[in-house]
């Protein structure tokens, strides 16, 4: 962020400069010269906004995809819970059991994996293989449940997917500072370019150009990391699910203990 935001003022301001250098050497016979250097800037303008709207739909849709994928990892996992409802004695306990500390284990030990880029947590994994352990079981007695149970646990497993994926930045690094680039060569050009009869309103509206040029950086930086940036996607969802499924292991099964504490971690075999 600083980076960004320095790279900006420092094109303003050599633009700035360079406009005060250049308005010394010329006479009132120059218009044309003023005339020229605006026809320059024209296509650089182009260029800069045409790359700007261009990687905020991908940081977007990057963005929108992960926060997609979290809502649909834990309605899958609360899916799963419900579903494992209709499954027979011992899978249906264990598979509930399953789902809670999968819960808790994605909010507490995989979630601030997702800030540093994402990466599975080997504490909720263990309970993901639980999952397919016990869908074996019930397909070795033809439990009616075991297909409504398998494309429960495939969403879930999709979804868990795109989030990690998504955890990693959509722009690559190179076409984030070309663009900074660009965006501080336009801010520059506009500053040398302005006319030398200039008013109070040439520079505000300068200024605002170049906030908003830096806005526009900074968002797209922030976006494009959706689990870590000032707008980053929480783990609300997966933590309602956590809670919801838990209170209903605790009413279903009032004498059972969960094979996991509160964060998901197991504390029996």
């Amino acid at each position: 962020m600083t980076i960004t935001v320095t790279a900006i003022a420092t094109a303003l301001a050599f633009g700035l400069i360079s406009n005060q250098l250049r308005r010394r050497r010329l006479t009132n016979d120059d218009d044309d010269d003023e005339a020229s250097v605006s026809d320059l800037i024209s296509p650089l303008e182009t260029l800069a906004v045409l790359l700007v709207a261009f990687v905020i739909v991908v940081a977007a849709e990057s963005y929108g995809a992960a926060a997609t994928a979290v809502e649909a990892e834990a309605s899958r996992v609360d899916q799963l819970y419900e579903v494992a409802d209709y499954a027979p004695e011992p899978q249906r306990e264990r598979l509930q059991a399953a789902a809670v500390c999968y819960s808790r284990a994605i909010r507490a030990a995989e979630w601030p994996l997702m800030a540093e880029g994402g990466a599975k947590s080997p504490m909720a994994s263990v309970w993901s293989t639980d999952f397919r352990r016990h869908f074996k079981e019930l397909a070795h007695k033809g439990d009616a449940t075991f297909t409504l149970l398998v494309e429960a646990d495939d969403e879930r497993s999709k979804a868990r997917q795109t989030r990690i994926s998504e955890a990693s930045p959509a722009i690559p690094s190179f076409v984030y500072w070309f663009m900074v680039v660009a965006l501080a060569t336009t801010v520059g050009a506009f500053a040398f370019g302005l006319p030398r009869r200039r008013g109070p309103s040439h520079l505000v509206l300068l200024c605002v150009l170049a906030a908003l040029f830096t806005g526009s950086l900074l968002l797209i930086e922030d976006i494009d990391s959706p689990f870590s940036g000032r707008i980053r996607i929480t783990n609300e969802a997966m933590r309602e699910a956590a809670e919801d499924i838990s209170e209903d292991f605790a009413t279903d099964h009032p004498t059972s203990t969960l094979p996991c504490d509160a964060d998901g971690k197991r504390t029996t075999t």
